[in-house]
């Protein structure tokens, strides 16, 4: 049986879409509410499907980020280093994560991502610009209030696409 062709685009698909959030432009005021798109759907496609999506996806979508960032005074890599510790810290945990029911899984997607965010404030101040603590929060929290709703369109996705 012939693979379709659709199938084999779904995971790139979502991560231009996620890329396209990122850099949608956003009102002053919701700038600091932008949920860590790219980081959720990383989450999602390393915690389902751990043996196609890794580090060096992590790595490469960080580095996208990066670019995409350029004119918000981000360093060139630090989202690189951050999506590549998530995704190491999610697909090494993928069995663990599954198993919670999706308000669990928020809450620690809202942590994982708080620790990314972190990072990058941590990367920030050692480049001598201090980082808005409340742009490194607020992300984190929206990401976790839609972490069930972007779960269940990712996993319809998939099982649309017949993706395991």
């Amino acid at each position: 049986m012939a693979i379709p062709a659709w199938r084999g685009g779904v995971i790139a698909a979502s991560f231009v879409v996620a890329l396209m959030l990122t850099a949608m432009p956003l009102p002053t005021w919701g700038v600091a509410w932008r949920p860590a798109w790219v980081a959720m759907v990383l989450i999602y496609w390393a915690m389902a499907l751990p043996d196609r999506v890794g580090m060096f996806t992590g790595f490469v979508l960080g580095l996208l980020v990066d670019v995409i960032e350029v004119n918000q005074s981000a360093v060139l890599g630090q989202h690189a280093l951050g999506l590549g510790i998530i995704t190491y810290l999610v697909v090494s945990h993928h069995r663990r994560l599954r198993v919670f029911p999706l308000g669990q899984q928020a809450v620690v997607i809202g942590g994982l991502l708080l620790g990314y965010m972190a990072l990058n404030g941590a990367i920030l101040m050692a480049v001598g610009q201090p980082p808005n603590p409340w742009r490194l929060i607020l992300p984190a929290l929206t990401s976790a209030l839609l972490w069930p709703w972007l779960f269940i369109i990712l996993r319809d996705l998939r099982r649309r696409a017949r993706l395991s």
